[in-house]
């Protein structure tokens, strides 16, 4: 599978003179942050999200040592795919240890991830969320052992139905993902100077939305009047409205290429 980039038949000027607020992890952003920048856009990038290691890597580290116990790997980021593989090289396990296993990833960044590394992927499926690998893997699980390797707070949708479809699911937690408090007061400057504040914020998962109203601060929602929020995927929709905002724009694929030509969509939309 080739990177899916862009469609290069979008208008080289199509965000200019848009202001976008990028939330991603500071590693992360600069994919996203690109892509806009390309465009035209004037982007802005403060961190919703940081990425740290597990208080203990003792699950992590056991479940790799007993690979050859299990029959499926499912990543579902790619954070989760340089948390695993530090842990590998840290333990000294080749990737040979992997070979025996049928591998699914969520998405093809994820995918990407591992193949860089060398190893094959079994599966991806047709849309990159959680559901979506379930429907995927359901039927091929039965009497199987899975190794599931994610974040430590995330949705429960892949052990709870591979479970209920006959699998035999181990969930590690690889790292987790916290609020970075640093970006508390560069936000809601932000938001409050004229000349800074974003037209549109981007949200790339739940973590993100969840985060973003905690560093603004519930009883400031106020000032998000009229800016307009991004979403990657119906996932990240559901949260933001669950906490009370709205997708006012929503990726058809659930990629960044994919919320990037929604967002160009949108705002040729607007301009008529």
């Amino acid at each position: 599978m080739t990177k899916r980039t862009v469609s290069s038949d979008i208008d080289k000027r199509a965000l200019s003179g848009v202001r976008v607020l990028v939330g991603r992890a500071r590693h992360q952003a600069g994919a996203l942050s690109g892509e806009l920048r390309k465009l035209g856009a004037t982007v802005l990038e403060i961190p919703f999200i940081e990425i740290r290691t597990p208080r203990s890597f003792k699950p992590l580290d056991s479940a790799l040592r007993n690979l050859a116990e299990y029959d499926w790997l499912i990543l579902t980021s790619v954070n989760g795919v340089e948390a695993m593989w530090e842990r590998l090289v840290k333990l000294n396990l080749r990737k040979g240890k992997l070979e025996h296993l049928r591998i699914a990833a969520i998405g093809p960044a994820t995918k990407k991830a591992i193949e860089k590394r060398g190893v094959r992927v079994d599966v991806v499926p047709k849309e990159y969320v959680a559901e979506s690998v379930v429907r995927s893997l359901r039927r091929r699980v039965k009497g199987e052992r899975v190794l599931l390797v994610r974040a430590k707070v995330a949705r429960d949708v892949i052990p709870k139905e591979l479970r209920a479809a006959g699998a035999h699911v181990d969930v590690v937690e690889a790292y987790e993902t916290i609020v970075p408090k640093s970006s508390r007061k560069q936000l809601r400057r932000a938001l409050a100077n004229p000349r800074r504040r974003p037209q549109l914020v981007t949200f790339t998962s739940s973590s993100t939305v969840r985060n973003f109203l905690n560093l603004v601060g519930e009883r400031s929602v106020a000032i998000l009047y009229g800016i307009k929020m991004a979403s990657i995927g119906p996932v990240t929709s559901s949260t933001l409205r669950e906490v009370g905002m709205k997708a006012d724009i929503a990726a058809k694929e659930f990629t960044i290429p994919g919320l990037v030509e929604a967002i160009v969509s949108a705002v040729s939309s607007n301009r008529g």
